[in-house]
C-alpha cells in the first residue's frame, strides 16, 4: 500500500502532455515509417501503401490495390526527391517501391511465387539506411533462410527520370512501361550444419582458420541438438521418448560499417557511409558470425552457402543484440541474464556483465547514444565506456553502463510490474533527447522516463474518448530530424460515436520542441572526430598500436578498479571467517 501510495503521489507530480488529433488514417493502417530527413510518411493499410507529406500530412501519392494489406514498412532516401520503400504485406511477400517526385513505382518483388509448392514467405525485410543494401529473412517448406540484397540505387535513379520525362513529354501517350533493373542476391545464409566432406584450399593459415570455424560450427550445432534433446520428456509407460517440439528458426542480422580489420576486408572494396559486413546470429545458437559483403562470383551458384569470415563465440546462447550508433560495439544478451559488448576494433570482448535478474530472460536490447557525461568521467579514459538499455521478459528494464578498464555498472530503471497490463511493449531511447526513453505500456499508458535518475518526465496521453490502437503492438513512428511522435489511435468503445468519421483511425501526434518540460533534455551533438575515426580503415598493425594505446590510457582507471576487488575479497573473506 505503501509503494502504490508513492506511486500515486509521483504521477500526481508528473506533468501530463497531450497528444493532438490531426487527421484521419487510411482504414485499417498497419504500419507506419517517418523518412531519414523527416520529409515524408510511409504508410502500409489495407488498400496498399500511401506517402504523406510529414509537415502538412497531406497524401501526395498512392499505390494502391484490392485485396493487399502492407503490414510492414520502411523509407530511405537515395536522392534529393526519390526514397525506396520496402514493405511486406499479409501473404509474406516483399517488395520494394520507388516514391519519385510525387509517385510510387512498382521496382521489385523480392519472392516472386513462381510454383505455389515452393513459394517462400518473406519473414523479415529490412532497408539499409542509404538504399543501397536490404536483407530479408525467408521461409519455404521449413526451411528459414537469409538473402542480402544489392540495390542498383544509382541505376534506379537514371530510369525514374527517365520514366518522369516520358510522362512529362506532351507527345507520350501518358502509360510509362518501364523494366526496372532488378535486385542483386548477393549472399544467401543458411541456418549453420556440420560440415561433412568440405575440402579446404589456399595458404595454410587461411586452411588453419577455416578448420577453426569449421570446428565451432560444429560444436554450435551438436550443443543445440543437446539442449534440445534434454527438452525430450521419456514415457515410462511406452518406453518411448517424446521429441520437444522444435521451434523454427530466426535470424538477425546488422549490416557494419568499415571498423578495424578483419578477413576479406580491403581498403579499396568499402565506400564511406556503406556497410562492408553484415553480422548475423541464429536463435538456439551461441555465434555470432560476421560475412563480407561482396558480389558473388559469376561461376558460382546464388544458392551455394556462404561461409563466414569472422566468428565471435559465446559461453551462452544469444537471446538479443543490438549495435552501436557506428557498428563499433555488437552487444548481445546472453542467456543466464548475460550481456556481452565486442569491439569490432580491437576484436576482443569489450565486456562481459551480469545482469541482476532472477528467472527472467533478456529479450531486447538498445545502445543509449547521448548518455550525460559528468566532470570526473570527462577526465578519465570514458571514451570507451558505451551505455545499454535493456528490457527483461519480465518486464523489468535496466541500464548497464561498462567499459575496457572500467568498473561496469547495472541499474534497474523500472521494477518488474505485479501486472500484465504494466508490461512494456515499447521503450526505445530518444536520440533528440539526453537521457530520455520512451516508454509504452500494454495498457495504453505513454511516458518518458529518465534513465539516469529513475523517474518518469512527463507521461503523453492521447484526448480522452481516444485510446492507443493496439498498446502491445502499436501503430507509431518517430521523426529524429522533426523531433516528432506520430501514433495511431482509435475511438474508444466505451465512448458514445456521434459520427462515422468520429469511429474512424485518427493520426496523434506530439512535437518536442514546443514542451517547454522537455526542451532542457534536446540535444544536438554533431558527430564527433574521435566517433568519425573509428569508420577509417585500418591495416592490422594500427590496429594493434591502438588497442595497445587504450591500454596504457586506461592503466589508471584500471589499477583502482583491481585495487577496488582487491579488497571486496578481503571483507568478504573476512566475513567469512567470522561466520565460522
Amino acid at each position: 500500500m505503501e509503494a502504490t501510495y508513492k506511486t500515486d503521489q509521483l504521477r500526481e507530480k508528473t506533468p501530463t502532455l497531450e497528444l493532438r488529433p490531426v487527421t484521419q488514417l487510411p482504414e485499417n493502417t498497419n504500419c507506419l515509417a517517418c523518412s531519414e530527413d523527416g520529409r515524408f510518411l510511409g504508410l502500409g493499410h489495407s488498400r496498399g501503401l500511401s506517402v504523406w507529406c510529414a509537415s502538412s500530412l497531406i497524401c501526395v501519392s498512392e499505390w494502391l490495390q484490392d485485396s493487399l494489406e502492407i503490414t510492414s514498412v520502411q523509407m530511405s532516401r537515395i536522392g534529393e526527391m526519390t526514397y525506396l520503400l520496402g514493405t511486406v504485406d499479409d501473404m509474406g511477400v516483399a517488395r520494394v517501391f520507388a516514391h519519385h517526385f510525387d509517385t510510387i513505382h512498382l521496382l521489385d518483388v523480392i519472392n516472386v511465387m513462381e510454383d505455389i509448392n515452393k513459394r517462400s514467405i518473406c519473414l523479415t525485410f529490412e532497408l539499409h539506411e542509404g538504399g543501397h543494401y536490404g536483407a530479408a529473412s525467408l521461409s519455404c517448406n521449413d526451411a528459414v533462410w537469409l538473402e542480402i540484397y544489392h540495390f542498383p540505387s544509382a541505376v534506379w535513379l537514371e530510369e525514374l527520370e527517365r520514366a518522369l520525362s516520358k510522362k512529362q513529354d506532351p507527345n507520350s501517350s501518358g502509360d510509362v512501361d518501364v523494366k526496372w533493373s532488378p535486385v542483386t542476391v548477393m549472399i544467401k545464409i543458411k541456418p549453420p550444419k556440420i560440415p561433412i566432406g568440405r575440402a579446404f584450399s589456399g595458404p595454410p593459415e587461411v586452411s588453419q582458420t577455416t578448420d577453426y570455424l569449421t570446428r565451432c560450427l560444429a560444436l554450435d550445432v551438436i550443443m543445440r541438438s543437446s539442449r534440445q534433446w534434454q527438452k525430450s520428456s521419456f514415457n515410462a509407460e511406452t518406453g518411448k521418448t517424446k521429441e520437444a517440439n522444435e521451434s523454427p528458426r530466426r535470424c538477425t542480422q546488422h549490416f557494419l560499417l568499415p571498423c578495424g580489420h578483419f578477413p576479406g576486408s580491403s581498403e579499396a572494396n568499402f565506400q564511406p557511409g556503406l556497410p562492408v559486413a553484415v553480422a548475423v546470429w541464429w536463435s538456439g545458437s551461441q555465434n555470432l558470425l560476421q560475412y563480407v559483403l561482396q558480389k558473388a562470383p559469376k561461376n558460382k551458384a546464388a544458392d551455394v552457402e556462404s561461409m563466414p569470415a569472422v566468428l565471435w563465440p559465446n559461453a551462452k546462447e544469444i537471446l538479443c543484440s543490438a549495435v552501436s550508433r557506428y557498428t563499433r560495439y555488437i552487444a548481445l544478451g546472453l542467456d543466464d541474464a548475460l550481456v556481452c559488448v565486442w569491439d569490432r576494433l580491437s576484436g576482443a570482448p569489450l565486456s562481459v556483465v551480469r545482469v541482476p535478474v532472477e528467472n527472467s530472460a533478456i529479450i531486447r536490447m538498445q545502445f543509449v547514444d547521448y548518455w550525460s557525461v559528468s566532470a570526473d568521467d570527462s577526465e578519465t579514459f570514458a571514451a570507451e565506456k558505451v551505455h545499454l538499455l535493456l528490457q527483461c521478459k519480465s518486464g523489468e528494464i535496466h541500464t548497464v553502463t561498462t567499459g575496457r578498464g572500467t568498473q561496469s555498472c547495472t541499474m534497474q530503471l523500472i521494477e518488474r510490474p505485479e501486472d500484465n497490463r504494466d508490461l512494456p511493449s515499447v521503450i526505445m531511447p530518444v536520440p533528440f533527447l539526453q537521457g530520455l526513453s520512451l516508454v509504452l505500456q500494454r495498457n495504453g499508458k505513454m511516458f518518458l522516463q529518465d534513465v539516469i535518475n529513475k523517474t518518469p518526465v512527463c507521461f503523453l496521453t492521447l484526448p480522452t474518448i481516444h485510446l492507443v490502437t493496439t498498446p502491445c503492438s502499436p501503430v507509431y513512428a518517430l521523426s529524429t530530424t522533426q523531433h516528432t511522435l506520430f501514433i495511431r489511435g482509435d475511438q474508444d468503445s466505451s465512448c458514445s460515436v456521434s459520427s462515422e468519421d468520429s469511429s474512424q483511425s485518427q493520426l496523434f501526434i506530439f512535437r518536442f520542441k514546443e514542451s517547454d518540460v522537455i526542451q532542457q533534455y534536446v540535444v544536438s551533438h554533431p558527430d564527433s572526430p574521435r566517433q568519425q575515426q573509428t569508420l577509417s580503415y585500418v591495416t592490422l598493425q594500427e590496429n594493434c598500436n591502438a588497442y595497445l594505446q587504450q591500454r596504457a590510457l586506461s592503466a589508471a582507471e584500471r589499477n583502482k578498479d583491481i585495487r577496488k576487488t582487491w579488497e571486496r575479497l578481503q571483507e568478504t573473506a573476512a566475513t567469512l571467517q567470522q561466520k565460522q
